[in-house]
């Protein structure tokens, strides 16, 4: 292997920028702002998908998909909206190039100029209502409850793999109901989807708020938000869900005949995850010597290492490792046997162990005269020697335990790091800490005031959570009243 990462401790920075690209999760692209994500960046990706698509048609959601490219007069048809995504937008003039006439390259085709313009997606709304408007004619139609798996593009001044990239992969969710009640309840059920797959598939806990006015999704009546608190002590936030409202219906006229026969506009939500999710798994659970990925999502959950060098050993072993291989498979647990012989054992160990699979099983001339295995586990590095007859209910028991220790000990970390604070004085001191953290304090609930602290402190108001009864007091920053307390960090 080389040389070892950088440690969280010297450069948590560089620690996660390394450790993609030595993971084989990820690379930069020769696009500006965009990445490669590489095969087993991929199959995480891919697991998160699989997940996340089953509990999307449990709820009674369908996918589908629409144009990567956007008319810009769309864009127009919601104020809000366009001035929350003009920065970003990247816009398609041209259809054609054309030889460069004075030299070996090409040009943009000046005759090839689009009648209209074409912005490539930001996020889906526009042309998907205007694709609604079809779709829905009366109540009956309702609701109208649609996924899409697709790639966006947000122009990113300051890119990180995975975290943010001009052009990243997603969901969005786009519905549309035919009363405010069941669009509110249908943005808070997916809320509670995503803060159950954060929580019980990623194995991280998180905080469920609301976004302050200021923050919420452009063309929005409110944002619901999970917001997820990584190693060193920042913020991420890990998934969105929108009220809607009858903003987009209106600039779109998607309306329907109700059961009395009278015309309304249908109410909507939206919501969306997407690969920056890896990221935060990421920063969540690994260490110094690599991944730590929980069992549910990681690629694979057990890699089987032989130990034989001679012919004699290899006729011995393998065979074993290739029977535990199917075994383990045929109970529905993904394993990967790692029997290429022109790697060294302690290679393959600092190749896995970089790579975060949850369990490695150790498998030698020995151990098969013993009848057992050397089990490690990569959460907490401890390993044992296992009775080959009850290896199997062992890894299964083992698996889910190591799910349970993840997620038991990024709530640790966050216990541990989220703090109640009353004086501005005490807010920059937290925030001005080593690990930082989540700050709960009081705000006057004013952009102005909330603009000075993310001036001042570089933090943001993550969201109000949803947990907690409101209780009023006293601006930490402006000693104004304040009807309850949010929660304060600096993120990604």
């Amino acid at each position: 292997m080389s040389q070892k990462l950088p440690t969280r401790a010297e450069d948590y920075s560089q620690w996660y920028i390394e450790l993609v690209k030595r993971a084989d999760l990820a690379q930069n692209s020769p696009t500006r702002g965009c990445m490669v994500i590489k095969p087993y960046g991929y199959a995480i990706w891919e697991r998160m998908q699989a997940e996340l698509d089953s509990m999307f048609k449990a709820t009674g959601h369908v996918n589908a998909y629409f144009p990567l490219l956007i008319p810009k007069s769309f864009l127009s048809r919601e104020a809000e909206h366009v001035e929350g995504f003009a920065m970003e937008c990247a816009v398609v003039t041209h259809h054609r190039l054309m030889k460069d006439p004075n030299g070996t390259g090409v040009i943009v085709d000046p005759d090839a100029k689009l009648e209209e313009e074409y912005v490539i997606r930001p996020t889906s709304e526009t042309i998907i209502w205007d694709t609604y408007k079809d779709w829905i004619q009366s109540y009956r139609d309702l609701p109208l409850l649609i996924n899409q798996w697709a790639n966006v593009m947000r122009w990113e001044l300051k890119p990180r793999l995975f975290l943010r990239t001009a052009e990243f992969l997603w969901q969005e969710g786009h519905t549309a109901h035919a009363t405010a009640e069941e669009a509110v309840e249908e943005t808070l059920k997916m809320l509670e989807v995503y803060t159950r797959f954060a929580e019980d598939f990623l194995a991280i806990p998180v905080i469920k708020g609301v976004k302050p006015p200021h923050e919420k999704f452009p063309g929005a009546i409110d944002t619901y938000a999970i917001e997820a608190m990584m190693q060193d002590g920042k913020a991420l936030q890990a998934g969105t869900s929108h009220f809607l409202g009858q903003n987009f219906a209106k600039a779109f006229d998607v309306t329907f005949l109700n059961a009395e026969n009278i015309r309304e506009h249908v109410w909507a939500t939206s919501w969306g995850v997407s690969t920056r999710l890896v990221g935060a798994l990421i920063m969540a659970h690994s260490d110094d010597d690599g991944l730590v990925l929980p069992p549910t999502i990681a690629p694979y959950q057990v890699v089987i290492v032989p130990l034989a060098n001679k012919p004699e050993e290899k006729e011995k072993v393998f065979p074993v490792a290739k029977n535990l291989e199917n075994h383990l498979k045929a109970a529905g647990i993904r394993v990967k046997l790692d029997d290429d012989d022109t790697k060294r054992p302690g290679w393959k160990f600092a190749e896995w162990e970089l790579k975060g699979v949850p369990v490695r099983i150790v498998l030698g001339s020995r151990d098969i005269d013993n009848k057992t295995l050397e089990i490690a586990r990569r959460d907490t590095k401890t390993k044992e020697s296992v009775s080959m007859e009850g290896s199997l209910s062992y890894v299964q028991n083992l698996l889910s335990s190591i799910q349970r220790n993840m997620f038991e000990k990024a709530k640790t970390l966050r216990s541990e790091n989220l703090h109640q604070v009353d004086t501005y004085e005490e807010m920059k001191a937290v925030l001005a800490g080593e690990k930082g953290g989540f700050v709960s304090a009081h705000w006057d609930g004013s952009k102005e005031t909330a603009d000075k602290i993310k001036e001042e402190l570089k933090a943001t108001i993550r969201c109000i959570p949803m947990d907690q009864e409101p209780v009023a007091g006293v601006c930490v920053y402006t000693g104004a009243p304040s009807k309850q307390r949010v929660i304060f960090a600096k993120a990604y």
